[in-house]
């Protein structure tokens, strides 16, 4: 008869590589240094070969490649593991009530996520949504670990084996200070702007990398190198009188550029937009949930 690793085993793997501590990872478990230690060695006996480096207290704990390639595998058993606890949770009880781990990208969430809870608490009051605001990559990778249930992201993005459904369309306008409006003609063409002058995100923000492709904006020289955190920066800078940037409608709606001295005018290219869409693992027994926020979200956009 086989033996199989358990997932407490793998949670405990998986602790130590976050933690690189066994005392920080056996807390964390709520396990004793021992029993910790004695379920990663079954672990290592089970797989047939050692996972981390055994040296003196005093070295950094290393991971052998093995090692790295179960932690990989090991957290999407996890994740897997928890969908099916979630599974049995569901059969119990309303499809709408509990936790829901939702992740959204930093150029959505302060424009969404406020009225998403409203909406949210007045149609499921017995639903909880628990916010995290992070990168794309992060977020995914969250996904994948089991971290979160579902995310909201701009679209198209590569993510991977996901489920996904598309909730809405996010046009971009081009913002631009009224002084420097005066100086170029509107419809804008990018011809007629000064090098350096189109600021942008830093690329971890796919904002930039969506923009540049629904614009039209191909002339490199016209890309300033300074790359900003947030878009409120993008829009100060812009109101000093620095450039031009995009900006999506959405954060036009919920008042980004109130008090500013600015001009919004449509892009070059044709219906240049994002769209908006909710992701998910294909593993989770939540899809009807999702499906249903999914409604809410489009409804707000």
């Amino acid at each position: 008869m086989n033996k199989w690793p358990s997932l407490k085993q793998i949670h405990y793997l998986v602790t130590l590589y976050e933690t690189r501590h066994f005392s920080e990872a056996a807390e964390r478990c709520f396990v004793s240094q021992s029993t910790l230690s004695k379920g990663i060695q079954t672990l290592e006996e089970l797989i047939g070969c050692p996972l981390y480096e055994k040296k003196d207290k005093k070295s950094p704990l290393v991971f052998t490649h093995a090692g790295e390639q179960v932690v990989h595998q090991g957290r999407e058993l996890l994740a897997k593991g928890q969908d099916l606890i979630e599974m049995g949770k569901l059969c119990q009880g309303d499809l709408m009530e509990g936790q829901l781990r939702v992740g959204c990208i930093p150029t959505i969430a302060p424009f969404l996520l406020g009225d998403l809870v409203q909406e949210v608490n007045i149609r499921f009051p017995k639903l909880h949504l628990l916010l995290r605001e992070d990168t794309t990559t992060n977020l995914l990778q969250g996904l994948r670990h089991g971290e979160l249930d579902v995310l909201v992201l701009a679209l198209p993005v590569d993510i991977g084996n996901m489920e996904s459904r598309i909730v809405g369309k996010d046009p971009f306008r081009m913002i631009i200070s009224k002084s420097q409006a005066d100086r170029i003609p509107v419809p804008i063409c990018y011809d007629d702007l000064p090098d350096e002058s189109v600021f942008l995100l830093e690329n971890e923000h796919c904002l930039t990398e969506h923009a540049v492709s629904a614009c039209q904006l191909t002339e490199k020289e016209k890309i300033n190198p300074f790359m900003a955190t947030s878009l409120h920066t993008l829009v100060q800078m812009v109101a000093n009188g620095l450039g031009t940037t995009f900006i999506p409608q959405m954060a036009i709606q919920h008042g980004l550029l109130d008090n500013q001295n600015l001009v919004v005018v449509d892009p070059p290219g044709q219906s240049a937009f994002r769209l908006i869409g909710l992701v998910w693992r294909p593993s989770s027994s939540r899809s009807q949930v999702f499906h249903q926020l999914s409604e809410v979200v489009s409804e707000l956009l």
